[in-house]
C-alpha cells in the first residue's frame, strides 16, 4: 500500500468513525435522504449511495471512489440543524475558503468542461439528459443551461456557450448559496469536478 493510499484510509475511516454519532433519521429530514437499516441512502446525480459506519456504498455494493467518498461523509457530517433558507446562484468564488481552490475551480473543473465539449453540443445535451437535468427556471440565453441535483440539498446550474468564430467555448457553474450550508468549499469544488467527469463520459 502506498504513502497515499494509507492517507486516504486514514481519513476515510475517520469519517466513518464520526458517522456513528450522527442521528439517521433527523440526518435524513434535512438532507433529503432516506434511512433503511443502519444507513442513510443518498442519491449523487443518477446513483443512489448507502452512507453508514460500516462504509460507503455504490448501487454495486462496491466503496465509489476517494472523492464521491469524501463529499459524501461530509455532507451527513456537515449536516445543518434547520433547513437554509439563503437562495440565489452563485459563482464557486463567492464561497468563503474558496480562495486557494478558485484558479483550480476555473482550470480544472470550468475550463476543462469547456475544452471537453467545445464542438460536441448535441452530445452534450444527451448526457445532461442522461444524467436528469432539469430547465434553469431563470430567463438566460446559453447554448445550453440546465440545472442538476447533484445531491438532494445541493442544486448546480451548468451554462455553456460553444465556440464561435469569434469566441472560445465557455462553461460556468453555479451553486445555489446555502450549498455552503450542506458542504464546505473543497468538497463544493469536487462536487463541480464530478459533475464535469460524469457528463464527459463517453463524449
Amino acid at each position: 500500500m502506498s504513502a497515499d493510499e494509507t492517507i486516504y484510509e486514514k481519513h476515510y475511516n475517520d469519517y466513518l468513525a464520526q458517522i456513528k454519532d450522527v442521528h439517521l433519521e433527523s440526518a435524513a429530514v434535512q438532507l433529503g435522504a432516506e434511512v433503511i437499516g443502519n444507513a442513510l441512502t443518498v442519491a449523487l446525480l443518477d446513483k443512489r449511495y448507502t452512507v453508514s459506519r460500516e462504509g460507503i456504498a455504490g448501487p454495486d455494493g462496491r466503496t465509489p471512489s476517494y472523492d464521491v467518498c469524501v463529499v459524501l461523509c461530509k455532507y451527513v457530517l456537515l449536516c445543518p440543524q434547520s433547513t437554509p433558507q439563503r437562495r440565489g446562484w452563485v459563482g464557486y468564488r463567492e464561497f468563503k475558503d474558496s480562495g486557494p481552490l478558485i484558479s483550480y475551480f476555473a482550470n480544472a473543473v470550468e475550463g476543462a468542461a469547456a475544452s471537453h465539449f467545445t464542438g460536441k453540443l448535441s452530445r452534450l445535451r444527451a448526457a445532461v439528459r442522461r444524467l436528469g437535468a432539469n430547465p434553469p427556471g431563470l430567463d438566460i440565453r446559453y447554448d445550453l443551461a440546465c440545472q442538476f441535483d447533484v445531491l438532494p440539498k445541493v442544486p448546480l446550474m451548468l451554462l455553456f456557450n460553444d465556440a464561435d468564430e469569434e469566441f472560445s467555448a465557455t462553461c460556468s457553474l453555479l451553486f445555489e448559496r446555502r450549498a455552503e450550508d450542506y458542504l464546505d468549499a473543497e468538497c463544493l469544488a469536487m462536487l463541480g469536478h464530478h459533475l464535469v467527469r460524469q457528463l464527459g463520459k463517453g463524449l
